[in-house]
């Protein structure tokens, strides 16, 4: 697949193009508060085909539909319980998807051959315009190479893409920086199964109770069906290895600077730069400012996919809130590969 990519940006007659393009079978690369994502017409089979095609993704790994209004809801769902409702009032637009039962209307090919659907309505105006425009609900996965770190400003999508897919929308860097949090209602409990913008504690104070899928914590296997994207699989990966090493900051730094070799690259939080003075380090975020972790997270490993850099020794923030996201991604990336700096 060979084509020229336009890059288009945010005016009324570029987002009425991309809708066009949209409605007509094509790939647009669409900006959100979360990450790029790779947008086709969710009701076609043929158009969310050639997602999978452009991003070499697995055929078992399902979609996100993207909608204008929490109403629409009804036109792709069926059952839809009251807390989601609940949730799209308090947390639509925004980075929050709900796994919910389909209706026969969404394909199959979108779904993965669920019986769910996972459904967000995005927080940015311009690729809710676009949807609105192009009157179909928008299937998008993360707009990078599967496998890859995520895209979060246009020129990543153009790295990844471009000649791949036929437009990408500039709408600037990403707010949130890393994917949506996905709630599964479809189950006796609400059930947590990516965390993300929208932190497990808020949904806790909205719904009074949340169980943690296992996926989120640990590496699950690659036989296994997944209600949601992201579930399985190594994620968000450069091609150098990935090495979480926690613990204490001196401790950590002792680790790496005792472990470090040629090849060997350092990420960490802002305030540790000093620890590893005249080694090649890269501060992607402040640990006592979680959102800049996110922000920066994905932008700092695709800085990394690059020769040279074989083995990352990254720093990742502890404790709940956005850092639980930003925590879940790192440790998909190193494969959960994790060592502690205060005992090894």
């Amino acid at each position: 697949m060979n084509m020229q990519t336009q890059v288009l940006h945010t005016s009324p007659a570029e987002l009425r193009l991309a809708a066009d393009i949209i409605r007509n079978g094509g790939l647009v690369g669409l900006p959100t508060e979360t990450v790029y994502g790779l947008g086709a017409n969710g009701l076609d089979p043929a158009a969310v085909e050639k997602i999978f095609i452009a991003k070499g993704r697995p055929q078992d790994n399902p979609l996100i539909l993207h909608i204008a209004e929490a109403a629409q809801l009804r036109d792709y769902c069926h059952s839809i319980p009251e807390t989601a409702w609940t949730l799209a009032e308090r947390f639509w637009p925004g980075p929050l998807t709900m796994v919910l039962p389909v209706r026969d209307v969404v394909p199959k090919t979108t779904t993965a051959n669920l019986d769910t659907v996972a459904m967000r309505c995005p927080q940015t105006p311009a690729t809710r315009e676009i949807i609105r425009l192009a009157g179909v609900p928008i299937a998008a996965p993360s707009a990078n190479l599967s496998g890859k770190p995520s895209t979060t400003t246009a020129a990543h999508v153009l790295h990844d893409m471009d000649g791949k897919i036929d437009a990408i929308v500039d709408g600037g860097p990403c707010r949130v920086g890393v994917e949506s949090t996905i709630v599964d209602l479809t189950g006796d409990r609400p059930r947590l199964l990516r965390p993300g913008g929208v932190t497990p504690e808020q949904l806790l104070a909205v719904l009074g109770d949340l169980v943690i899928d296992k996926a989120v914590t640990a590496q699950i296997s690659n036989d296994a069906v997944v209600r949601a994207p992201g579930m399985k699989y190594k994620h968000y990966a450069p091609a150098a290895e990935v090495i979480i090493v926690s613990g204490s900051r001196e401790g950590a730094a002792a680790y790496i600077r005792r472990n470090f070799s040629a090849g060997s690259h350092v990420l960490c939080f802002e305030e540790e730069l000093p620890l590893f003075e005249g080694l090649p380090t890269t501060a992607y975020g402040r640990e006592d400012a979680p959102e800049t972790l996110s922000a920066g997270l994905f932008a700092a490993l695709r800085a990394l996919d690059v020769p040279g850099v074989q083995r990352i020794f990254a720093r990742c923030p502890e404790g709940g809130g956005i850092a639980y996201a930003v925590q879940n991604r790192l440790r998909k990336s190193a494969g959960f590969h994790i060592v502690n700096g205060d005992t090894e």
